[in-house]
């Protein structure tokens, strides 16, 4: 798996809480809704890599994803 960036972010309390409720809605982490709507964002301007892995979709891996050996639940 490759690096991801780390990036501190500094937010009004008002809009975490508005993108907590949002990503709560869509079965998301905070940060995982951000990193959404960056890429949106960036797709819509035109500027988004076109190298750039799709985000993982979301929810449980699929079983036949696991790999051999993993324990199951």
């Amino acid at each position: 798996m490759t690096e991801r960036k780390q990036v501190p972010l500094r937010l009004d309390p008002a809009v975490h809480d508005a993108l907590a409720r949002w990503a709560a809605a869509e079965l998301r982490s905070v940060n995982a809704q951000i990193e959404i709507l960056l890429r949106e964002a960036l797709r819509d301007a035109g500027r988004l890599p076109q190298d750039i892995k799709p985000v993982r979709p979301r929810g449980r891996p699929r079983r036949d994803a696991d790999p051999p050996g993993a324990d199951p639940l």
